[in-house]
């Protein structure tokens, strides 16, 4: 496995951040440039099958990482799961079983391919980088490698002085998060509903998913006290069954 003299550019730019949207200071634009995909994201975990997005390119990266969120199935889903490489060259070939919530949205998004590798310490997933591409086809060989390099890099920056669990608290405040608004909505809620966080966290789901709303917008009107809970009837799960 050799490293491309782009990717070996892009690891010396690679280095932990204490503040500000991220916890990783490097350019992910550039990162999915040397890649030769459209798009990469970065997300840790954050609880129970909960991610924090930290490090993103802009645009549909963004976006494909708020549905798998929002959703709770997809690639990056499957990766920490399994703690394995989940591959898709071709999202067009896949039976609408596979992520029957997600595909659709990918297919409107006009997302072509997906890759993710999961940031493994031992047994310990820690999250999961995705590469998303409109086209699709495989990676090449040498982008194969250079990703595989690049996920060990970004796992090692990440223990950098400190604990794994330690990533997520590494940041001076919890409103440089990026689903800052999620975690405090999610909050919110539990005291409103009075549920635990967990149904919580899926009842705010379920909304955003119901009314076509990005979840972080939904959110963001929960704290503002736009949206109340606390009178709320049964909602759909995002699998569209209702709940009891």
């Amino acid at each position: 496995m050799g490293t491309s003299a782009g990717m070996a550019a892009v690891l010396r730019t690679l280095h932990p951040v204490r503040s500000g949207q991220g916890l990783i200071g490097s350019d992910p634009g550039n990162c999915a440039r040397v890649l030769g995909v459209d798009g990469v994201a970065l997300s840790l975990l954050a609880g129970e099958r909960a991610t924090e997005l930290v490090w993103a390119s802009e645009g549909d990266s963004r976006r494909l990482e708020d549905l798998q969120f929002t959703l709770g199935e997809g690639p990056g889903v499957d990766a920490v799961v399994r703690g394995s490489l989940v591959i898709e060259p071709d999202l067009s070939r896949l039976p609408a079983g596979r992520w029957p919530l997600l595909l659709p949205e990918l297919t409107a998004l006009g997302t072509g391919a997906v890759f993710c590798f999961p940031l493994l310490v031992g047994r310990v997933c820690l999250g999961v980088l995705t590469l998303q591409r409109r086209a699709s086809g495989p990676l090449t060989d040498a982008g194969m490698d250079d990703a595989l390099i690049l996920t060990g890099a970004l796992t090692a920056v990440l223990l950098d002085g400190g604990a794994a669990s330690d990533a997520l608290m590494a940041v001076e405040r919890p409103s440089d998060l990026y689903r800052a608004a999620v975690h405090q909505a999610t909050g919110m809620i539990s005291v409103q509903a009075g549920i635990p966080l967990s149904q919580a966290l899926l009842r705010l789901r379920a909304y955003a998913y119901r009314h076509g709303r990005p979840i972080l917008e939904v959110a963001e009107d929960v704290v503002a006290r736009r949206l109340d809970f606390r009178n709320d009837g049964p909602e759909p799960d995002p699998s569209g069954r209702k709940r009891r």
